[in-house]
C-alpha cells in the first residue's frame, strides 16, 4: 500500500501485559519499579508519567503497537510500586535522569524513544538534553517545562477557569496560611502527623484531578489513601514545586540544538488549563522541526479521546518512519 493511504489508527491498543518486570535499586535509598511488554526484539520506547509522583498504569502500555515496540514503563522515585513511596531523600530531576540512565544500561537498551506527558515531557526532555545520544525521538503531550510561572500558575492561575475547585483547595487551609498555598501545604504533606498529611493530600489531589479534563468525568473522591498513592503524588509535586523543579532559570532554551535534528511530535490540547498551551507553544517556535498538534477539543489528560487519537498517531507515525529512508508528518483528522 502506498506510503500516503496507509491508516493510522486513532484509539489504544488492546490491553497486554508485561513479559518481564522488576525492581531497580538506584542507590541506597531508593529501589524503582519497571516492566517491559510488547516485542523484545522491537524499537525501544520508554514512557515517562506525570505529577511529578503520579506514578504509571497499565493503560500506559497501549499507547504503542506491541508488535512493533518495546514497551518500557517505570515508576519513578518515590511513584507508585517504586519505593520507599513517597519519599524525597534525593528525589530530585538529576536524580531521575540517572535513574534513567541506569534503567536503560540495565535492560540493554542502546537508545530509546521517549513518550511523556505535563512532567513526562519535563523529564523526557532532560534526559533527552543531558545523553542526546541515546534518544531515537520524542513524543511530548501537555508541555510543562517547570518554570516558576508555570508552578504559580497551578497555585493561582488555575482559579480563573475552575475557581470552585481553587475555592476547596485554598480552602482547605486556615484563613491565615492562604498567602503561601504552597509552602503550607508542604509543610502539612511533609508532616509526620496523618492528621495533617492526609487530609492535606486529598485536597490537592481533588483540585489537580478537577481541573485535568475538558468536561468533567467520574474521579475516585480521594476519601482516601489510595494505598498512600494520593500522598505520594501531592508530596513529591509539592516538593518539586517547591524546590523549582531542580532545574535552572531559562532551562531548556539555550540546549535545544541537541536534539532539534531528532524526530519530535508535540501534542496539546487547546483547553490544557493544568499546563495552559502558551508553554507548548513557545517550545514548538524554538523547535520548527518537531511536529506541533494542537488538539481543538482536549483539556490536560493524556486519556481524553482527541489526545488519545493524537499520542496513538504519533506512535504510528514514528512506526511507520522507520522503515522509510525520511520521516513524515502524521495525518490527524482535524487536518483535513
Amino acid at each position: 500500500m502506498p506510503r500516503s493511504e496507509t491508516p493510522l489508527r486513532s484509539d489504544l491498543f488492546p490491553e497486554i501485559s508485561p513479559y518481564a518486570s522488576g525492581m531497580l535499586a538506584v542507590d541506597g535509598r531508593h529501589t524503582i519499579y519497571w516492566e517491559q511488554s510488547g516485542n523484545p526484539e522491537g524499537v525501544p520506547v520508554v514512557f515517562l508519567h506525570g505529577g511529578p509522583g503520579a506514578g504509571s498504569a497499565p493503560v500506559h502500555r497501549r499507547f504503542f503497537d506491541p508488535q512493533f515496540y518495546r514497551i518500557v514503563v517505570f515508576d519513578q522515585r518515590g511513584c507508585g510500586r517504586s519505593v520507599p513511596l513517597g519519599e524525597l531523600h534525593d528525589n530530585t530531576t538529576t536524580a531521575l535522569v540517572a535513574d534513567m540512565e541506569k534503567l536503560r544500561k540495565h535492560l540493554g537498551i542502546p537508545g530509546w524513544l521517549l513518550f511523556g506527558g505535563s512532567w513526562g515531557s519535563t523529564l523526557a526532555l532532560a534526559y533527552g538534553l543531558a545523553h542526546p545520544e541515546r534518544a531515537t525521538g520524542f513524543i511530548l503531550r501537555g508541555i510543562f517545562l517547570g518554570a516558576r510561572p508555570e508552578i504559580d500558575w497551578f497555585l493561582h492561575g488555575m482559579r480563573t477557569i475552575f475557581p470552585e475547585a481553587w475555592r476547596d483547595f485554598a480552602g482547605h487551609l486556615p484563613e491565615e496560611e492562604r498567602s503561601d498555598l504552597l509552602g503550607n501545604y508542604y509543610r502539612r504533606l511533609i508532616d509526620r502527623n496523618p492528621d495533617l498529611h492526609r487530609p492535606a493530600a486529598r485536597a490537592w489531589s481533588r483540585y489537580e484531578a478537577a481541573c485535568s479534563t475538558l468536561y468533567p468525568t467520574v474521579r475516585a473522591p480521594f476519601d482516601t489513601d489510595h494505598g498512600g498513592f494520593a500522598l505520594a503524588l501531592s508530596r513529591i509535586e509539592a516538593h518539586y514545586f517547591a524546590n523549582g523543579t531542580f532545574l535552572p532559570e531559562g532551562w531548556p532554551w539555550a540546549d535545544l540544538g541537541r536534539i532539534r535534528h531528532l524526530p519530535g511530535t508535540i501534542v496539546q490540547g487547546r483547553y490544557d488549563i493544568v499546563c495552559p498551551p502558551v508553554t507548548a507553544d513557545a517550545l514548538a517556535r524554538a523547535w520548527p522541526e518537531a511536529r506541533y498538534v494542537v488538539v481543538p477539543d482536549a483539556g490536560h489528560s493524556a486519556l481524553e479521546p482527541g489526545i488519545r487519537a493524537a499520542l496513538v498517531n504519533a506512535t504510528e507515525s514514528y512506526r511507520l518512519s522507520t522503515s522509510d529512508t525520511e520521516l513524515f508528518a502524521p495525518r490527524f483528522p482535524w487536518d483535513a
